[in-house]
């Protein structure tokens, strides 16, 4: 080998480890990582708000319902299971959607569709149980308590919004609002308070806490172009404490006080009744009639007469007048507040279920 090429040779060689060092010198002191460089890595998300375990827990007790009135219509809501035997599973729902029924037919989760035996209902309350055969139970719901829960505790609703196509659908949102006082016209019921969505066919499904317990029963909905997000149920406790009747098939009996009444502001029915009120009295209900016999007549009370508490109880009108009422049970002894020729006067009644 020539001089020149060994040099060459030789020169090429040191080149390359000088090439070699420089760059670990420089990896090394300039592009060191440190705490401001990340480098990038495999990262696994868990999500820890789901309520998946909840809905589990409850979702294949929850059925669809169809009912085929006696006028020929069909309306559709949702109920769930809340108890079965080794004969029948047991329904609750609400007492307007099997109201005035023909046939009721349920549907499962498992897709299967049965006829349905209506077993009681009440009016007051809007609750009503049905029952099917127990083999087509896929599960059956626990039952909480509402009294548990908080403002602002997590919830969810399963039902069946605008028929068949959407059944099992699950919203969810918080606890609004509790004791309530919500009027559906003739009566007034205590309910909770939710901004879960609850529309159409949810009727009669459960509102489920994030135990998977059910605390109450979808029952209404404020409807109002300008309001959302305010639906309202009954506390299962409520609910709860009739089933044993209406599994029956008995009535909920509830105490008579045998009086016919109107609001104070039925100015078209004061007039037709010749009652004239004192313009100072801004709220109660005036007595039109007295049953004899009742225990309103044996207590004294009259015609004209202007019914404004039950107990401490204001009565604003005649949906109030029954709430209050309704929390007394037969043989309980009441305090009746009426005004009588622009003079308050008290009496009490011991309440009855009869008008003898």
């Amino acid at each position: 080998m020539k001089k020149e090429q060994f040099k060459y040779l030789i020169t090429i060689i040191v080149t390359f480890f000088v090439g070699v060092g420089c760059t670990m010198y420089a990896s090394k002191y300039y592009f060191k990582t440190d705490d401001t460089v990340k480098t990038s890595k495999n990262v696994t998300i868990q999500e820890t708000n789901s309520i998946k375990e909840a809905i589990s827990k409850v979702y294949d007790a929850v059925v669809f319902i169809e009912n085929n009135d006696k006028s020929g219509g069909t309306s559709t809501g949702t109920g769930f299971i809340y108890k079965k035997d080794d004969k029948n599973a047991y329904i609750l729902t609400n007492h307007h959607v099997v109201e005035n029924y023909e046939k009721i037919m349920i549907t499962t989760n498992n897709a299967d569709t049965v006829e349905a035996k209506f077993l009681g209902s009440d009016e007051i309350t809007d609750i009503a149980v049905l029952s099917i055969d127990s083999k087509y139970a896929m599960q059956v719901a626990e039952i909480g308590n509402s009294s548990d829960s908080n403002i602002g505790d997590t919830l969810f609703t399963v039902g069946s919004p605008l028929g068949r196509e959407y059944m099992g659908t699950v919203t969810k949102g918080i606890l609004s609002g509790k004791d309530r006082q919500v009027s559906t016209g003739q009566y007034v019921n205590d309910v909770l308070q939710t901004d879960a969505a609850i529309n159409p066919g949810n009727s009669g499904g459960p509102l489920v806490n994030i135990n998977g317990e059910v605390i109450a029963i979808t029952s209404m909905k404020l409807v109002k172009d300008t309001i959302e997000g305010m639906g309202f149920a009954l506390p299962i406790e409520i609910a709860m404490s009739y089933v044993d009747r209406l599994e029956q098939g008995k009535a909920i009996e509830r105490p008579i006080l045998g009086i016919q009444t109107i609001d104070i502001d039925s100015a078209r029915y004061l007039y037709r009744y010749q009652l004239n009120i004192s313009d100072d009295i801004e709220a109660g209900v005036v007595i039109l009639d007295v049953e004899d016999g009742s225990s309103a007549e044996k207590a004294g009370l009259k015609k004209g007469d202007i019914i404004t508490k039950i107990n401490d109880n204001n009565v604003d009108d005649g949906a109030h007048f029954r709430y209050n009422l309704y929390k007394y049970s037969i043989g309980d002894t009441i305090t009746i507040t009426y005004i009588r020729n622009n003079k308050e006067n008290n009496v009490k009644i011991k309440l009855t279920n009869s008008l003898n």
